[in-house]
Formats: structure tokens, sequence, C-alpha cells
């Protein structure tokens, strides 16, 4: 049974169901989610929550991504890992979440991202871009109908961005998306690129600003 805390402003609050097995780390979290202005409801078990599932959804889904008995939803979701190492980031992403945050955290942080990913998760009327195009089959992405002359790694990048509009990604998502296979890489990769990207971009479209800077968390690409 999920143990629920209660606030007088509830009703009006994005309600986040968390899924932690460690009461301190589960109590700091809920605080500081609470202090931001959610209402929480607190897991230590995965069972209980998908038995919840059948009956209503929360807003958000913050999970240990150690718990076993947890499957995939629709509701935006946030992993907890376990340490920070790369097999950790790449199960989260690859099985679907929205994000993840290494253990130790900074609950500001969480806070901070799950609202990032509940505001892109609204629901927008949306339309194919006419602006970029991509073609797998060539590795190839056109702008305003023209092919852009990428590097191999400013397609793929730019590739990830496009498969996901809106989505906020860190630095370390995209280098684990994009140079997993690489042998070495630099902290400021991404960043790099990124602004290879924006340049060749305004090439074609001076105005151009498809590609976003969250500061302290990432970059998105904004079709709309």
């Amino acid at each position: 049974m999920g143990q629920r805390i209660y606030d007088e402003d509830a009703m009006q609050k994005k309600v986040i169901w968390l899924v932690e097995d460690e009461a301190s780390i589960a109590d700091t979290l809920i605080y500081a989610l609470q202090t931001d202005g959610f209402e929480v409801e607190w897991f230590p078990l995965g069972q209980p929550l998908l038995t919840r599932l059948e009956q209503t959804r929360p807003d958000f889904l913050i999970l240990d991504v150690g718990l076993p008995d947890i499957s995939r939803c629709d509701t935006p979701l946030m992993f907890l890992a376990a340490r920070s190492e790369e097999i950790d980031r790449l199960i989260g992403l690859e099985i679907g979440a929205d994000d993840y945050v290494a253990k130790p955290f900074s609950p500001r942080e969480v806070c901070a991202r799950v609202r990032v990913i509940l505001r892109r998760s609204q629901p927008v009327a949306t339309q194919p871009s006419q602006l970029l195009a991509l073609d797998e089959e060539r590795a190839r992405i056109s702008f305003h109908g023209q092919p852009l002359a990428l590097t191999r790694y400013e397609y793929l990048l730019l590739k990830t961005l496009m498969q996901a509009p809106g989505r906020v990604y860190s630095r370390q998502q995209l280098m684990d998306l994009v140079w997993s296979e690489a042998e070495e890489s630099l902290d400021r990769t991404v960043d790099t690129h990124i602004k290879t990207i924006r340049a060749k971009l305004r090439e074609r479209d001076a105005d151009a600003n498809l590609i976003l800077t969250h500061r302290g968390l990432g970059y998105s690409l904004e079709l709309a």
C-alpha cells in the first residue's frame, strides 16, 4: 500500500509516485518534491505500485532502476540509478525512461528535471516538421529541402535530437547515445558538435534556432 503524504493544496498539484526501497533516500526526495510543490506517494516496493496503476495513474513516476517488478507504462518516468557507470545509463534510456539520475543525487536537480519533463510531456498539437527531414537509409538530414553537410557524429547527434523533439538530453546522455563506440572523447565534445550543427543550420536560415540550451540540464530540439 502506498504511503501518501497529504497537503492542503494537493488537489491542485502534480502527483508523483516514488518507488524507492531505502527509506532515508525516499524521505530526502519526498521533502524536496513537497517543498517544490508536488504531491508525493511513496512505495517501498514495486508490486503495490503496479496494483495501483490498474486503478489510476500519477502525473509522474520516479523508480529505483534496481527494483525488478516494475514495467514501463505511458506515464513520464525517471529512474534512480544505483551508480553512474555507463551500463546503468544505457539501461535506463533503452528501457524507456524519460530521464535518469545517478545516486548520490541532488534533490534540487531531481525536482528541476521532473518539472522539465512534465512541461515537455504536456499534450500539444503537433505537425510533421517541414524544416528538418531525416533519411536514415541514406544517413542524411535535410534542412529546408536541402541536405546538410554533416560529419558522422553531427549526423548521429542531430538524428538523436530529432527522434524526440522537445526532450531535454543531458550531455552525458548524448555522449552515451552518440559516442558509445568511440574509444576516446572529451568533456566538451557535445558542446562543440552542437555549435557546428547550429552554424550549418544558420547557413541555410540565419534565424534558425532549433537546438535550445537548457542551463544545467542539456539540449533539446524544438520544431514548433
